[in-house]
């Protein structure tokens, strides 16, 4: 619930935090996105969750690149959830009730939530999500690299991080694995700041390279 407290001000805040990137939050976002889109394929037509969904941010970003799917968004912030722009919001199911979500997503997205939550309760979150994924169903779980030192130097001076529990990707691929769901590949991404923009086109051959800013681990629900 502290993210209550950041509501009104969270994409000032984040993008005061990745300012030494050359970025907004905008652009982090909408990498992820993209990265769904070529994943999936931009005619993808399932429904997707956003887990941990804050103001929209993500979301707004997947409903343009994925048009064809239905967006559904879940955050323990109600006062998130409320800033959410309507045009977005009346197209899906955005809550902070467990109950309201579905049990046939055919994509979940996690990105940068897990090291909020306290390393005693991931299973069980994880567990509970990948409960409502469809048979073939992919739950994806973006986190930041703590083996990459400008990404712990943005974490440790962003205020919402404060509580912050980074996790390895061994970490994350376990506790996915132990949820029941098989692995299906992780990439590392997010290695080129703007003043490198010119080789962000090379960023898809360096996904095996453990020194990007982020990762990111998919696994697939297959009983």
């Amino acid at each position: 619930m502290e993210f209550d407290r950041f509501a009104d001000d969270y994409a000032h805040i984040l993008d005061r935090t990745v300012s030494a990137s050359g970025e907004d939050s905008s652009y982090f976002a909408e990498y992820k996105a993209l990265y769904l889109q070529r994943l999936l394929g931009p005619s993808f037509r399932g429904k997707v969750l956003d887990f941990g969904c804050g103001v929209g941010l993500l979301s707004r970003y997947l409903r343009k690149h994925l048009p064809s799917a239905r967006i559904d968004g879940f955050d323990v912030s109600q006062d998130s959830i409320a800033k959410i722009d309507p045009a977005l919001s009346t197209q899906g199911v955005f809550t902070s009730a467990w109950n309201d979500l579905a049990r046939d997503y055919a994509l979940i997205v996690v990105a940068n939530v897990m090291h909020h939550i306290p390393p005693e309760q991931r299973s069980g979150v994880i567990q509970d999500l990948a409960d409502r994924l469809e048979r073939g169903g992919l739950l994806s779980i973006f986190e930041h690299n703590a083996a990459n030192p400008v990404t712990r130097w943005v974490v440790g001076r962003c205020p919402f991080d404060e509580d912050a529990i980074l996790l390895s990707p061994r970490e994350t691929a376990g506790r996915l694995a132990a949820a029941g769901l098989r692995l299906k590949r992780r990439d590392y991404i997010v290695f080129m700041p703007a003043f490198l923009a010119w080789l962000r086109p090379l960023e898809s051959s360096l996904r095996w390279l453990p020194l990007g800013a982020q990762y990111v681990t998919l696994a697939v629900k297959h009983v």
